[in-house]
């Protein structure tokens, strides 16, 4: 009887056991979709890259990414690639994945889960909830503090800049530009520029050539893929605008500006680096 027992606990030892690994193994997802360069790339830096099986459209960041199979666009996912996959999670894009297509998803028994980074500080929330996700814990948790700090650093060095009157031109076919909360904005905020159109109504607006004359920019900063790329020809007939009048020009690494990543550090810098020139 005493050894009866005895087996009794250990085999319920051993099956408590096992439904913890199974518990665990559920959690921790080991088949990952990331359906936005932003999440491919920041998945990466927490070192949980082995377990992404397929990427979006334009991740192609770090160099390992390029080699994944794209399963999703801007305006669409491929729901039958994404199923044979059979990942374990999908992450997507709140604001730029089809709302529609990750329903029919999750109604399929897919599992989703979600990244919008709005304000710069999200950038190290983001990291530690992909580390929970993933199992990358302790290497988020260290990317996210030396994020954070970064960007503290950055704030205490030009929180106090003399303001730079700026034009950040998004496209010029047709002109448009960036203001109140959108993700280049801040970052001129924190730089101590003065965008010309930040109070203009939404976060990127279209403007005219005329507004753009009567706001005088001191500086016109523009997006390019590589920077020894941009071409300022486009404005020098607009003499009138005291940056042309001065050929006071900047070009931005687009990918360091616009995605949420470990990266908009550099971005940031190279922007606040790039003003400080002119002031």
């Amino acid at each position: 009887m005493k050894y009866a027992l005895l087996l009794l606990v250990l085999l319920c030892a051993v099956a408590n056991a096992s439904t913890d690994t199974n518990t665990e193994a559920e959690r921790t997802p080991m088949r990952i979709i990331a359906l936005a360069p932003h999440i491919t790339e920041m998945l990466f830096a927490i070192g949980a890259g082995d377990k992404v099986v397929a990427v979006s459209d334009y991740s192609d960041y770090p160099a390992q990414a390029q080699s994944l199979p794209s399963v999703a666009s801007y305006a669409s996912i491929n729901l039958e690639a994404v199923l044979a996959l059979k990942p374990d999670v999908v992450i997507a894009w709140r604001s730029g994945n089809p709302a529609a297509e990750l329903a029919r998803l999750e109604a399929l028994g897919i599992r989703i889960a979600y990244s919008d980074p709005l304000t710069l500080d999200d950038i190290a929330s983001e990291l530690i909830q992909l580390g929970e996700l993933s199992g990358q814990q302790a290497q988020a948790q260290a990317v996210a503090q030396a994020f954070s700090q970064q960007l503290a650093e950055l704030r205490a060095q030009y929180q106090h800049k003399k303001p730079l009157p700026v034009f950040f031109a998004m496209g010029t076919a047709p002109l448009s530009t960036v203001a109140n909360n959108a993700w280049p904005q801040q970052m001129l905020t924190l730089c101590g520029a003065q965008n010309v159109f930040n109070r203009v109504k939404g976060d990127y607006p279209q403007v005219g050539i005329e507004q753009l004359l009567l706001a005088a920019p001191e500086l016109i900063i523009q997006p390019v893929k590589q920077v020894d790329m941009a071409d300022w020809r486009y404005w020098q007939r607009f003499s009138a605008l005291p940056a042309v009048k001065k050929q006071q020009f900047l070009a931005i690494e687009a990918d360091l500006i616009y995605r949420t990543t470990p990266r908009t550090i550099s971005g940031i810098r190279q922007l606040c680096q790039g003003i400080d020139a002119y002031r």
